[in-house]
C-alpha cells in the first residue's frame, strides 16, 4: 500500500490548487530510465500530465541546456560531475528540502558528493557502477577479470564502450593507476594513448541503450552499466557481469530542478511521489539500479534484494572510485574524447 499520508498531503495540495488540471510536467531524462507505470500512476492520483523527452549523453543534455538557457523543463536527471557544472552556470534551483517528504529516509551513504555539497541543487536518482559484461556462451569469464582484458586481440571488432567519455577515460585512468577525477595533464595524455590502442576492438559506443548490442549479438564483451546488465541478463541467461578487479567506477545521477521551470511545485510533487518507498521498490525492479530511499528495500523479493549486481557487495564499493568534477580539466576530457572517436 502507498503511503498514505503522502498521497493524502500530495492530493490536498494539488485540489488546492485550481490551475493543475492543466499542468505539464516537463521532464528530460535518460533513454529507459523511468518506469512508465510511475508517470501514469502519478497523472492518475494528480491530474499532471508528463512530458516526457530523453538523451543518451550528459554532454547532449547539458549542451541542449545551455542553449536554451535551462528553460523547458522542470526535472532533469545530470549525472554527477554535471550537477556542478549546471549549478556553476546558474541553471538550477536550489531545492526546497523542506517540500521533500522522504529526505530523512535518504541513503546518507551517498548524499552530500563533492559535486553538490549538503544537496543544495540535487537529490540522488539512481546510482549504479561501470563494470563489464560478456556473452559466456561466447566469452571465456574465466579469461576475463580486469579491465586490461578487453585489450586482448582476441576481443577484435566486439567490443562495447559506453558512449561515457568519462567512464571510458575513467578506465584508462584507472589502468595507469590514477584518480577517475585526474586533471593531470601527463595522467590524461597517458590515458589517451592508452586508449588509441583499444580502437581496434572497439565495435559501438552506446550510451542510450548499452545492454541491446550485447543481447542482439553485436557485441560480446564491453562496458555496462549495472543496471543494463541486469536488463539483459532478464533476456538472456549467458549474460555475466564481472567487477574489474583494478576497481569500478561508481556514479550517480540525480534530480535536479532547472532554475526557470515553469512549474517548481508540480515537479516537487513528482519528485515526492517518484521516492514513495513503493515506487521506487518498482523503478529497482524495473531499471536495476539502487535507489536512494532506503526503505525501499522492504518492498524488493530476496533474488533482487541480495543481487550483487544491483547492490556491489563491500569489498567492490571499497575498491570502486566515484566520478566526481574534474574542474577546468574538463576540455582536455572532451578534445581526447573528439580525436577518440574519430
Amino acid at each position: 500500500m502507498k503511503n498514505s499520508l503522502v498521497a493524502s498531503a500530495l492530493v490536498g495540495l494539488l485540489s488546492s490548487s485550481p490551475v493543475w488540471s492543466s499542468t505539464t510536467l516537463n521532464i528530460y531524462n535518460w533513454s529507459e530510465y523511468l518506469p512508465q507505470s510511475i508517470i501514469e500512476d502519478f497523472t492518475k492520483e494528480t491530474g499532471i500530465k508528463v512530458n516526457y523527452a530523453t538523451f543518451e549523453s550528459n554532454e547532449t543534455m547539458y549542451t541542449k541546456l545551455k542553449l536554451i538557457d535551462g528553460e523547458g523543463y522542470d526535472i532533469v536527471v545530470p549525472s554527477t560531475y554535471y550537477v556542478s557544472k549546471l549549478a556553476n552556470d546558474g541553471l538550477l534551483h536550489r531545492i526546497d528540502k523542506s517540500k521533500i517528504d522522504a529526505f530523512a529516509h535518504l541513503d546518507s551513504s551517498i548524499m552530500n558528493q563533492s559535486f553538490d555539497p549538503e544537496n543544495q541543487y540535487s537529490l540522488p536518482y539512481m546510482w549504479g557502477s561501470t563494470a563489464i559484461g560478456y556473452n559466456s556462451d561466447v566469452i571465456d569469464g574465466s579469461q576475463l577479470t580486469g579491465w586490461a582484458d578487453l585489450w586482448n586481440s582476441e576481443y577484435a571488432g566486439q567490443l562495447l564502450l559506453t558512449d561515457d567519455v568519462r567512464d571510458v577515460m575513467g578506465m584508462a585512468l584507472i589502468l595507469d593507476g590514477h584518480s577517475v577525477n585526474s586533471q593531470n595533464t601527463e595522467e590524461l595524455q597517458q590515458a589517451y594513448e592508452r586508449l588509441t590502442k583499444l580502437k581496434p576492438n572497439v565495435m559501438v559506443f552506446n550510451s542510450d541503450a548499452p545492454h541491446v548490442p550485447l543481447i542482439t549479438g553485436e557485441v560480446n564483451v564491453g562496458m555496462q552499466w549495472n543496471g543494463t546488465a541486469y536488463r539483459a541478463l532478464q533476456e538472456n541467461p549467458a549474460i555475466r557481469f564481472v567487477y574489474p578487479e583494478e576497481g569500478a567506477i561508481f556514479w550517480m545521477d540525480n534530480i535536479v530542478i532547472p532554475e526557470k521551470a515553469q512549474n517548481k511545485e508540480a515537479a516537487y510533487a513528482f519528485i515526492n511521489f517518484l521516492l514513495e518507498a513503493e515506487n521506487q521498490a518498482t523503478v529497482v525492479k524495473e531499471i536495476g539500479y539502487a535507489v536512494p530511499n532506503l526503505q525501499a528495500l522492504t518492498h524488493l523479493p530476496a533474488e533482487i534484494r541480495d543481487s550483487e549486481i544491483i547492490f556491489p557487495p563491500a569489498d567492490v564499493k571499497q575498491k570502486g572510485q566515484f566520478l566526481g568534477s574534474v574542474g577546468d580539466a574538463v576540455g582536455s576530457y572532451e578534445r581526447y574524447w573528439m580525436e577518440l572517436k574519430k
